[in-house]
């Protein structure tokens, strides 16, 4: 019966009514701020990972995981791409010709970051194909002079698939008239939306289009390459450059988005730090609350001293008190946070439609809605952090019930 002691009048004293409310009421602040601080931090960190997966399959899905150049342009491009896919974790290639310039219609100027590409080798190393509203990469034809935009971009300049759109590139042409900018008309073929700010500032031609806009001939800027692991892009990129030698240049991700990816995990890190402090400091309510309750239940000590318990015993009655406390809230915290973790989206999309408001505008945020993505191993994280909180919250009451001498409370009885 002694050997079940601690568990047997713990969990009474978690379900017995005290006749003193205080106590009652600072017990149940701690389970419901362990409870909040549990769903919140779950929630949190649920939206901070889907950031950071919207981030690797829409930008980094859009944006190449490499690059390898030529400094005076690559001819024999089909032979490198073939070359560098049978590398160690490049798992596709695919030429590119890379245009800075402005597209005009009706008087509306954006400026844009064009890309030559061919479409037959283009889903190797990009997500476009699978993100295209109308149209499809196909119907870019060499000669035809088509170009796919982005639909933040096709909404700003007012055009739709038809329309005609100019192009001009900020290169001198020299005519009999004098100097122009180069300019060229391009018919809208298609339009795609990855929901991301590259949106705005994206748009596609054949490669051979581009070839001659730039007057390139044959070559092209380089091949884009396609990693098992964006992670170790810079050093294959390292590895690629040093073998193919000084002639040729690389970059990677990090240097267009390795800030923003960085910033992410950074976020992350410090919001996880600071609710951790929540559920400390609703975890150290419990000290409270047990230290109240020992004074409370000091008469009840020195009896169960009297007919035998241990202070090991007395201790582990407020132990388990405490933990029954604490697993309550991170147990409820949990299913609250999970919940919120997988309708979290669909939730902020209804309060959206409901009430006519936009908490991500794809024009400041590199998305526009809310992701979540619920990792079990931060929940699992979260719930062993809380519980040894928790824990570790009890032993200082539970230390001083073990304290208490019978006598000295008997005396007075």
């Amino acid at each position: 019966m002694l050997d079940r002691l601690p568990f047997l009048v713990g969990l009474r004293y978690v379900r017995a009514e005290r006749r003193n409310h205080f106590i009652s009421f600072i017990s149940l602040t701690s389970m419901l701020g362990l409870m909040l601080g549990v769903a919140v931090l779950i929630l949190v960190l649920s939206v901070m990972n889907g950031f950071d997966h919207e981030l690797r399959t829409r930008i980094l899905g859009m944006v190449p995981h490499a690059k390898i150049e030529a400094r005076d342009g690559l001819v024999e491009w089909e032979t490198l791409a073939e070359r560098l896919v049978q590398r160690e974790r490049v798992v596709g290639a695919a030429p590119f010709i890379e245009q800075q310039g402005m597209f005009s219609m009706g008087g509306r100027n954006e400026g844009v970051m064009a890309y030559g590409i061919h479409p037959d080798w283009e889903d190797q190393v990009s997500i476009i194909g699978q993100h295209m509203l109308e149209g499809d990469l196909s119907d870019l034809v060499p000669g035809e002079w088509n170009v796919v935009l982005g639909a933040m971009l096709a909404r700003n300049l007012g055009v739709g698939v038809g329309d005609r759109v100019t192009l001009l590139v900020p290169e001198a042409s020299i005519t009999p008239a004098g100097v122009f900018p180069r300019l060229k008309r391009f018919t809208v073929s298609g339009i795609f939306s990855v929901g991301a700010e590259l949106d705005a500032n994206l748009a596609y031609a054949h490669l051979e289009d581009m070839q001659t806009l730039a007057r390139m001939g044959d070559a092209v800027d380089g091949v884009r390459l396609e990693l098992d692991d964006l992670f170790v892009a810079g050093s294959v990129t390292r590895s690629i450059v040093n073998e193919l030698g000084p002639n040729y240049r690389g970059s990677d991700w990090t240097f267009s988005h390795g800030n923003l990816f960085q910033a992410i995990q950074m976020e992350k890190r410090m919001i996880a730090l600071l609710l951790t402090v929540i559920i400390a400091v609703a975890a150290f309510n419990i000290v409270s609350t047990l230290v109240m309750v020992v004074t409370d239940k000091r008469a009840d000590i020195a009896i169960l001293r009297t007919i035998g318990a241990t202070p090991r015993s007395i201790m582990g009655i407020f132990i388990v008190q405490g933990l029954a406390i604490g697993v309550i809230g991170i147990a409820v915290g949990v299913t609250l946070g999970v919940v919120l973790a997988w309708t979290i989206s669909d939730l902020i999309g209804w309060v959206e439609s409901t009430f006519g408001i936009q908490f991500l505008d794809a024009g400041v945020y590199f998305i526009s809605d809310l992701p979540s993505r619920l990792h079990w191993a931060d929940v699992r994280d979260i719930v062993l952090a809380a519980f040894g909180l928790t824990f570790l919250s009890t032993l200082y009451p539970a230390w001083r019930a073990a304290r208490v001498q019978p006598a000295d409370v008997l005396r007075y009885e």
